[in-house]
This record gives structure tokens, C-alpha cells and sequence, in this order.
């Protein structure tokens, strides 16, 4: 497992464990406890300096990709670069289709940078009617 999914993984395991009573933004489940907790993993079980400048990716879901792809015109306007659009995989081929959309910055964060980070980004999948901002994923910067 490399550490980009096991991060993604303790993130959501965490927001989960938090409740619907920790939301105050719509969607809200990613906390500042859980990043604190990833952002001390990262300090660590790597060697990157999560103090400095990283590739910070985002992540949207939505039942349609059309949506997904208005979110990101509207994204790269605000500095973010677009990845991809992709479709889930699924485990029975009755669920509903479900697309992901991957942007990604270079940025500097703390544990409460990237809080208020998450913040702005539910706010906006709410705004654009989106299913669901679904968090981040972070690496190093590639030289």
C-alpha cells in the first residue's frame, strides 16, 4: 500500500467515526482532530516535510460527469489543475454510477490550513449541487 492510500484511508476512517454532529458545513466529515492525526503520521512514517510546499489532491464525486466537469472549469479558475474525471469501480453492476473528480494544487498547509481548506471545498460542492467533496490525497512535489 503506498502512502497516498493509506492517508486517503485514515482520513475517511476517521470522518466517519466522528458523526453527523461534528458537521457545521454541509457534508462536513473530515475533522481537525484526523488531520492532526495525518499530519503526524506523515512527521512519522515518511521523510517529506509536510511543512513545506506538497501536491495536495482533491477529490468530488457526482452522478453525473457533466457536473463534474462544470465544478472543474470553475476550479481551474481558482488555481487548482485538473486531473481527471473517472468513473467508480463497483462491486455490483445494479449500483449507480458514481464519478470522481481528481484536481490538484501545490500548497503549503497545517493541520488548521487544511481544515479551513476542506471547509472552502464543501462549501463549494454544496454551492455546485455536487454528491459529495470527498477529501484529499497528499504527496511530495515532484522535482
Amino acid at each position: 500500500m503506498n502512502i497516498r492510500t493509506f492517508l486517503l484511508g485514515l482520513i475517511i476512517a476517521n470522518s466517519y467515526a466522528y458523526g453527523a454532529d461534528m458537521r457545521d458545513i454541509p457534508g462536513k466529515k473530515i475533522t481537525l482532530d484526523s488531520l492532526n492525526e495525518m499530519f503526524q503520521n506523515i512527521k512519522n512514517e515518511t521523510s517529506w516535510n509536510i511543512s513545506g510546499p506538497m501536491l495536495w489532491g482533491y477529490f468530488f464525486t457526482h452522478h453525473e460527469p457533466q457536473k463534474l466537469e462544470q465544478a472543474a472549469e470553475e476550479l481551474i479558475k481558482q488555481g487548482y489543475k485538473y486531473v481527471d474525471i473517472y468513473l467508480s469501480d463497483k462491486d455490483d453492476p445494479n449500483e449507480p454510477d458514481i464519478y470522481w473528480l481528481h484536481v490538484e494544487k501545490v500548497e503549503i498547509h497545517s493541520p488548521k490550513t487544511l481544515d479551513k481548506r476542506n471547509d472552502e471545498l464543501y462549501i463549494f460542492a454544496n454551492k455546485y449541487a455536487l454528491d459529495n467533496y470527498d477529501g484529499m490525497d497528499v504527496g511530495p512535489v515532484k522535482q
